[in-house]
């Protein structure tokens, strides 16, 4: 299968394609080796790939901290943030977790009012 250069008779490299955001998202050297890369709406790096086969996925959330990261080699990598943007929970494929949420305490009398009946706690 030819590359993009290739199908274009490209002569100059490295040979670049951009987005309407300015993000490259295309890359080819003069040996036929390639990057391609994807973008979301903000901007973000979703996707990469190259042409020896290796890709990574990410994933964002709307404050644009990244919050899921895998690749090809099976390696993966999740986070969360609070809403000051701090990270408070990491986990990786290698077994490696911090977590740093704070576990909400709540009264009998609160939780009774969340779940909208009454209960007791039995020892």
């Amino acid at each position: 299968m030819k590359t993009i250069a290739q199908q274009l008779n490209v002569k100059k490299f490295p040979f670049e394609i951009h987005d309407s955001n300015r993000n490259k998202i295309y890359n080819e050297n003069s040996d036929g080796s390639w990057i391609k890369r994807e973008y979301d709406s903000s901007n973000n790096q979703i996707h990469y790939e190259n042409s020896d086969g290796f890709w990574e996925k990410r994933e964002y959330d709307s404050s644009n901290n990244q919050i899921y990261y895998e690749n090809s080699y099976g390696s993966w990598e999740n986070r969360e943030y609070d809403s000051s943007n701090n990270q408070i929970y990491y986990e990786n494929s290698y077994g490696v977790i911090r977590d740093n949420r704070v576990i909400p305490e709540y009264t009998i009398e609160e939780l009774q009012k969340m779940l909208g009946k009454e209960f007791k706690i039995i020892k």
